[in-house]
């Protein structure tokens, strides 16, 4: 089949909850600004709240399209195996009965195809390297100007001009009509999209992971990436303002992201079996490392989702995660085939090392 367009993706998760018991539909409270309504799945026999979750959200770089299919088929490929009490096999990566099993009954996955429907949309008619969404509203006119990079939206280091060191590469703008496309917008969370992806975070107060989806690069990522990681000095961390102008150099002794050893230890274990799984499927490498390792960023959805419960003590632990999958931003789709098997057994192998 082809790439899905914007309805057929939405068609797709409300027949998969129309279906399957296990799958329960979720409409995101906010429209785009073309005003569409986007819905998310809980895959699960237990009731909400009941399990931990593991959020996988995909469809925020317009241009990368075959994200949504990713988790679409992750979806369907889970809740048929599951109703019929099959396993799963994608090349050399399978998954036992008994296996499947255990993640729907041992974890609420929730599954986001299309966080930006609207950028997609116009990237899938008009220009195929849209990377933002379609927010009119300081383009000045311009068309260039239109929409904001919904990765660069998010509440961590949005003030980057303060946070980072004058010489840092850090990929955002204040620009509407920058041309690499990393207009971080005028405030966090000034988006309905990244305010969706909020919103699905608080809906589901168990969640424990989070992965996003992109292209290209082969890597699975994981926080932080503003800076090289460290365990050593919890001082040196995204809050204190001592360290402002300091961020964002590689291998320098000026700053390191702390993480606690714990939570580092655990998101290098995620990102190897990830990247096991997908390998197993036909041999393709997905590198794991920080994503400061690929470059410096700021207002991510990755670190925000980390970040919170260092903001504020109410929320969860979440370990948070980015796959860059294939090496193209929309493969001539026989190969996009093999990269959906590739990165479907990655996130099952993940799902399964969280849920054990």
């Amino acid at each position: 089949m082809p790439y899905l367009n914007v309805t057929e993706v939405e068609s797709a998760v409300t027949r998969l909850a129309a279906v399957y018991p296990a799958a329960e539909l979720t409409e995101l409270p906010e429209p785009s600004v073309e005003g569409r309504t986007a819905h998310a799945l809980r895959i699960g026999t237990g009731g909400r709240d009941v399990n931990d979750a593991v959020v996988l959200i995909g469809g925020v770089h317009a241009r990368e399209w075959g994200s949504c299919e990713i988790l679409i088929d992750l979806a369907a490929d889970l809740l048929e195996a599951h109703r019929d009490g099959t396993g799963l096999t994608y090349g050399g990566t399978a998954f036992t009965p008994a296996q499947v099993r255990g993640i729907l009954e041992g974890l609420d996955v929730v599954v986001f195809p299309l966080v930006n429907p609207d950028g997609r949309h116009y990237s899938q008619t008009v220009d195929p390297m849209w990377r933002k969404n379609r927010n009119p509203a300081l383009s000045g006119g311009d068309p260039e100007g239109v929409g904001v990079d919904i990765n660069r939206n998010y509440d961590f280091l949005f003030d980057f001009g303060t946070a980072f060191h004058p010489a840092a590469p850090v990929r955002v703008s204040t620009d509407p009509a920058d041309p690499q496309q990393v207009y971080q917008g005028p405030s966090p969370f000034s988006e309905p999209e990244t305010r969706n992806v909020r919103w699905l975070l608080d809906r589901f107060p168990r969640t424990r992971w989070f992965v996003d989806l992109h292209s290209y690069s082969e890597d699975m990522l994981f926080v932080w990436g503003d800076d090289d990681n460290q365990s050593v000095d919890p001082i040196r961390n995204f809050l204190n303002p001592d360290f402002d102008h300091k961020r964002g150099l590689a291998d320098d002794l000026l700053y390191g992201e702390f993480v606690p050893k714990a939570d580092a230890n655990d998101s290098i274990v995620l990102a190897e079996q990830f990247s096991r799984g997908a390998k197993g499927v036909r041999g393709k490498d997905y590198t794991p490392m920080p994503g400061f390792d690929l470059y410096p960023t700021c207002g991510t959805s990755d670190d925000y989702a980390y970040a919170r419960h260092l903001r504020e003590s109410s929320k969860g632990k979440v370990l948070a995660f980015t796959v860059e999958w294939g090496k193209s931003f929309h493969p001539p789709w026989p190969e996009m085939e093999q990269i959906i098997l590739d990165v479907d057994a990655g996130l099952l192998l993940f799902c399964l090392t969280a849920v054990t």
